[in-house]
């Protein structure tokens, strides 16, 4: 195709909009989370410098990590092969729909700041206020943890005796620090390495898992759906009958949310993807198959190969965030193979240091968004030349420093309660991400903005958030029930538990309501929501990204062919 065919096509396709274009090109920067500056003003600007493959790639390393490869041990212990089969299912479908709510808004209105933005836009400023600073919560306690596991895992290797974790922590800590500053460009093909890493790491497991079901392992033993007959495919948690296994589907559930958390990293990546518009819809449409391949068929097979009430699983999974703490690992001991456990610790060893990479991303990404809204300091909103909110890096860096806590033992204890607080903070994310989408259906029908004038609509529509919705508050409410059934069974309650597992739901709602009354916000009615400030702008980057995708296509220079003829292939 010619440039001037492209062109001409592009006009054509501009006429059908009912928007002014102004051509500031395909760099051009969006400066504030509710509305575009000016554009020539590069010192508060996010470049869009994520290409497509590195969307998509962030995508699904966001979706793994080792909630997935260690988490689901102590689920497989407490709830048994088809628990853990039918709450994984759920969840998995739960996040789908989030994504899908997600991604109808983000393809609209592609800007920085992340969901918040849409809170903010469509629902009351109040709750993108209380959703930004939730968010921001999550991701500096999550970083910091991250840094630890790394920390543990390295000891596999060299004991804490030889030399103080706090090393590696600060090791770690420089070099995810330094991968953030280089720049989004650098960043992305970083993460883009780090996950194609992770996509074979799994790929590999569920293989592995099939080969030893069907008997290939060193043991010449296929177990097939023996471990559902014996010793069962519900085991009983807490209560015995049906009440115990119903526990156990309930109590896998909770395990599978923390899994699934940071499923919704892509939202954040928006304001720095090319031609988003194309491929932020392309890398959510996956989700679905991703959540099939990598969740459900992994808890699927590890049952198959591992029995729930085997003496290793329920040994790994008092073990720490090491390779023997992983159920993989324990298929392989069960099997009899000797030299993989070392190779894995290596692979979760990536998984954990890829985790705190990204976190420190969407932290820095966060409140930079929060300071462009003017929710936090504005210093925090200057990016330099190439993009970096040095100064939201540096603050949310700093604060990673708490990793340091986890160098004696006793504070370990704390620590962990600090990742009680991640569930909860990630739970109430998806929930504020499901507001904001029925309320953007909402304005957008209030508005007469028909279904086919969007860039990207969710199957499930306004009622499929509403379900998802009541099952999301449903869980963030029985997150911690344990503590009340270790109360009637034990005769004492978990306070500690208790306090952490809801903490998060009063200090939401605390910055929603207290934001409302300080800042005297009132909820946006439908037919004044901002649905167009800023989207002359984006749609007029769009279409210079459709001029320069044809112009690539016509030079034969489509991307990496390495990355098209494998792993774009499956995904």
């Amino acid at each position: 195709m010619s440039n001037s065919d492209g062109h001409d096509r592009l006009d054509d396709e501009a006429e059908k909009l009912p928007y002014e274009y102004q051509q500031y090109g395909p760099q051009s920067p969006i400066t504030d989370a509710g509305h575009l500056s000016d554009p020539t003003d590069q010192s508060h600007s996010l470049h869009r410098g994520l290409t497509a493959r590195q969307v998509s790639m962030i995508a699904i390393g966001g979706a793994i990590g080792t909630g997935l490869v260690i988490g689901t041990g102590s689920a497989l212990a407490n709830a048994g092969p088809a628990s853990i089969l039918i709450s994984y299912s759920i969840v998995g479908m739960l996040v789908y729909v989030v994504m899908t709510a997600l991604g109808e808004m983000a393809t609209w209105l592609p800007v920085p700041g992340g969901f918040a933005t849409y809170a903010t836009r469509y629902v009351d400023p109040a709750l993108g206020f209380a959703l930004g600073y939730t968010y921001w919560f999550k991701y500096i306690i999550t970083t910091p943890n991250q840094l630890t596991a790394a920390a543990l895992v390295i000891q596999y290797w060299c004991p804490p005796e030889k030399v103080n974790p706090g090393v590696f922590i600060a090791i770690f800590l420089v070099a995810i620090i330094t991968i953030n500053y280089l720049g989004i460009q650098f960043f992305g093909e970083f993460e883009f390495v780090l996950s194609s890493v992770k996509v074979l790491v799994i790929i590999g497991l569920i293989i592995m898992c099939i080969v030893l079901a069907a008997g290939g392992g060193p043991n010449h033993t296929a177990t097939g759906f023996r471990y559902w007959h014996n010793p069962g495919a519900f085991a009983e948690y807490i209560a015995e009958g049906a009440l115990g296994r119903f526990l156990a589907v309930w109590s896998s559930m909770v395990t599978a949310v923390f899994a699934f958390l940071g499923t919704e990293l892509v939202g954040v990546t928006v304001g720095e993807a090319q031609n988003p518009r194309r491929n932020i819809p392309r890398a959510i449409k996956l989700t679905f198959w991703r959540i099939a391949i990598f969740y459900i068929c992994s808890v699927f097979l590890l049952g198959m190969v591992v029995p729930y009430n085997s003496d290793l699983l329920i040994f790994a999974t008092k073990k720490s965030s090491s390779a023997a703490a992983s159920p993989f690992v324990v298929a392989i001991q069960i099997a009899g193979i000797k030299v993989l456990p070392g190779f894995l610790n290596g692979c979760i060893l990536i998984f954990v240091f890829s985790g705190a990479n990204s976190d420190l991303y969407v932290a820095s990404r966060t409140i930079h968004g929060l300071a462009l809204k003017r929710q936090a300091p504005s210093f925090l909103a200057i990016t330099d030349k190439r993009g970096v909110p040095y100064y939201s890096l540096g603050l949310s860096a700093l604060i990673c420093c708490i990793a340091f806590m986890n160098v004696s033992t006793s504070s370990k204890v704390v620590f962990a309660y600090f990742v009680n607080l991640v569930s909860i903070f990630g739970l109430l994310t998806w929930i504020s991400i499901l507001v904001s989408h029925i309320y953007f259906v909402r304005a957008r029908r209030a508005q007469g903005i028909p279904d086919h004038a969007m860039p990207y609509k969710s199957p499930f529509g306004l009622w499929g958030s509403v379900i998802a919705l009541f099952f999301c508050c449903l869980i963030a409410l029985t997150k911690n029930f344990s503590v009340f059934t270790h109360s009637k069974t034990y005769g004492s309650f978990d306070y500690k538990n208790f306090i952490t597992g809801y903490l998060g739901i009063p200090l939401y709602l605390i910055m929603i309501c207290g934001y409302k009354v300080i800042m005297r916000t009132h909820g946006v009615k439908p037919h004044e929501a901002d649905l167009f400030s800023g989207k002359d702008v984006i749609d007029a980057d769009e279409q210079e990204w459709l001029v320069r995708d044809a112009e690539t296509k016509a030079s034969g220079k489509a991307g990496s062919w390495l990355y098209r003829y494998t792993l774009g292939l499956l995904f």
